[in-house]
């Protein structure tokens, strides 16, 4: 973190270099999610960073998908790397963009996974950090967009 309070800016790029992004993530930590459209998207979860609109910025050969009420998905045209998932409920906006897309991932740890009881049984990431069903995350999504806090 900046002696100002913000955290470093990350630079990162798709697969074949098309779609460049900068981001200054809200945290220094990582985020996966379960659900059935992320680890169709990506293949297992998504696992990615937290950034504000004001933080972000992307060029290149972007399509994007609106996949629900409340969110559409992103990736390189030219590629088809996973780009970012957007939370698109109002005063609730901010992007989920791909650990991927960057160099070890800022070396950040990972802090929460969503969807957990959509994760299938093969797998698991270790280590001691939030995990919320789908029920929990969903709840706070309605929760947060009636005004009340987290």
């Amino acid at each position: 973190m900046s002696a100002n309070g913000t955290h470093a800016q990350l630079s990162g790029a798709c697969l074949c270099g098309a779609v460049s992004v900068r981001v200054r993530p809200t945290r220094p930590e990582l985020h996966a999610c379960h659900c059935e459209m992320c680890r169709t998207w990506t293949g297992v979860a998504l696992v990615e960073i937290d950034v504000a609109p004001k933080d972000f910025e992307a060029s290149g050969p972007i399509k994007r998908f609106t996949s629900s009420d409340w969110a559409e998905r992103a990736w390189c045209d030219a590629c088809g790397t996973t780009l970012w998932y957007k939370l698109t409920i109002p005063g609730r906006e901010h992007f989920a963009v791909s650990a991927g897309l960057f160099p070890d991932a800022g070396n950040f740890p990972l802090t929460k996974e969503i969807y957990i009881d959509r994760k299938p049984a093969g797998y698991a990431f270790a280590g001691d950090h939030l995990r919320q069903t789908k029920q929990q995350f969903e709840a706070s999504l309605a929760s947060a967009s009636q005004g009340e806090t987290q």
